[in-house]
């Protein structure tokens, strides 16, 4: 294969992966804890919303209620970032994708 091949296929590949990413960024994932707490986020990451069950609202909850959003959001980053990598993987054969 020469040269200018290569980058064809490079170029190929590329907009293959970008076009998947964009796909997996626009998408809406979500997660439930403890049946108290629900965070949607889109696959860039992005929050957007936080629901919480009124019956978690009592003062004595707080600390319970914040620490159920910090898994959730961790959580969903952690599966969001599982399927990037698979996505990279299945696209360019490799788990850190093509470096660009």
């Amino acid at each position: 294969m020469n040269l200018q091949q290569m980058m064809i296929q490079a170029q190929r590949v590329k907009r293959e992966l970008d076009k998947a990413l964009k796909e997996l960024h626009g998408q809406e994932f979500s997660i439930t804890k403890n049946g108290a707490v629900t965070i949607k986020m889109l696959g860039d990451r992005t929050v957007t919303s936080i629901e919480v069950d009124e019956d978690a609202f009592d003062k004595e909850n707080r600390e319970m209620v914040q620490e159920l959003i910090v898994l959730g959001i961790n959580d969903l980053a952690k599966d969001i970032a599982a399927k990037e990598e698979a996505i990279n993987e299945r696209i360019t054969g490799t788990k850190g994708g093509l470096g660009f």
